[in-house]
């Protein structure tokens, strides 16, 4: 089954109209907090529905709006829905009451802490780092999980969020929702080290990449040497083989790894003029192989060079800042742990 509809965010003094669906008992936005907006009569286009809904809905007549992007939901059961997304911030009228449920300006920052659709909290945030018009669709499992996204045609990625204790709460959530709420998620870091003799006796170096500059966190700061996010369903040790074949060309295997801990740690921080939040339980592993830095095939997307330095040299950069860095000095100290007691 396949239906067309639209669905408008009216914005004044930085909120925005919001509906608490709460009358239609068997509606799939029971108890919802949505837009306004609904389903498109025999020959409507877009913005007829638009104006129309609108009106029956709110009593008032919009006079400035903006055709913002197509979402399709893809409800679960062979039910489709395309929708038609706007934005508005001139109308006139009168406000009436809605037979749909109760309408509230919210402030937009305090819409992301009502119960909405985890897939909203998508178009939401493009709308709020004013992306040009797109095509946005979003999965369901039949029920309020959301599985999968597709911003214009590319998949986009979920992470299971964790609970305090690290396990899964059986929510997902997409990467740039994760990090504007500061979400727990997992991620899998990997150390590269190499051991080499010294005046001292035995010591270490360890390979850090420099991040991209088109990073969205930390762009041109050294790093671990190689780090990813672990993707919603997927496994541990998956994850950190994908991310050191992706970002480094190494073709690694589980037994090539050896596990350290986890590493629990959050921060956050503006780039870009937006707050980034991060908050990870990290599994941290350490690859002690060989590895030639002209051997490496790097992923210009997210590692701009590598370069091996000695351990000391390192925390000692971490410590007092000389080193353009987001490495955190206890985990790093983990590694060092590790490798004197099983290498």
């Amino acid at each position: 089954m396949t239906g067309l509809s639209t669905l408008c965010y009216i914005e004044k003094d930085g909120k925005y109209l919001m509906l608490h669906r709460t009358v239609k008992k068997n509606d799939v936005n029971k108890d919802k907090w949505i837009g306004v907006g609904g389903h498109f009569e025999v020959d409507e286009s877009p913005e007829e529905c638009l104006l129309r809904e609108v009106k029956e809905e709110t009593g008032y007549t919009l006079t400035s709006y903006q055709y913002r992007g197509i979402v399709t939901f893809v409800s679960g059961g062979g039910v489709t829905e395309y929708m038609s997304l706007f934005t508005a911030d001139g109308f006139e009228g009168e406000p009436i009451s809605c037979d749909e449920g109760e309408l509230e300006w919210v402030d937009i920052e305090e819409v992301w802490h009502l119960n909405i659709w985890e897939g909203d909290k998508i178009f939401f945030r493009l709308l709020d780092e004013q992306k040009e018009f797109f095509s946005l669709k979003l999965t369901y499992d039949g029920g309020d999980k959301l599985v999968a996204a597709a911003l214009n045609g590319k998949p986009m990625e979920l992470f299971d969020v964790l609970d305090e204790n690290g396990n899964k709460t059986g929510i997902t959530k997409e990467r740039g929702v994760v990090h504007r709420e500061g979400s727990p998620h997992a991620t899998v870091h990997m150390w590269i080290v190499r051991e080499k003799e010294t005046e001292h006796g035995r010591d270490y170096d360890v390979l850090l990449q420099k991040r991209s500059a088109c990073k969205d966190s930390n762009p041109r700061c050294y790093d671990i040497s190689s780090a990813g996010h672990v993707e919603a369903g997927a496994e541990l040790l998956e994850s950190a083989i994908r991310e050191m074949g992706e970002e480094l060309g190494l073709a690694v295997t589980a037994e090539d790894l050896h596990y350290v801990g986890v590493h629990n740690a959050a921060f956050e921080a503006e780039f870009y003029g937006r707050m980034f939040r991060d908050k990870e339980f990290s599994s941290v592993y350490v690859y002690t192989k060989p590895v030639d830095i002209a051997d490496l095939k790097l992923q210009e997307s997210e590692v701009e060079s590598v370069k091996w330095m000695d351990y000391e040299e390192c925390l000692k950069g971490v410590q007092d800042g000389s080193l353009p860095n987001c490495i955190y000095e206890d985990e790093f100290r983990m590694v060092r742990e590790y490798l004197e007691k099983h290498m």
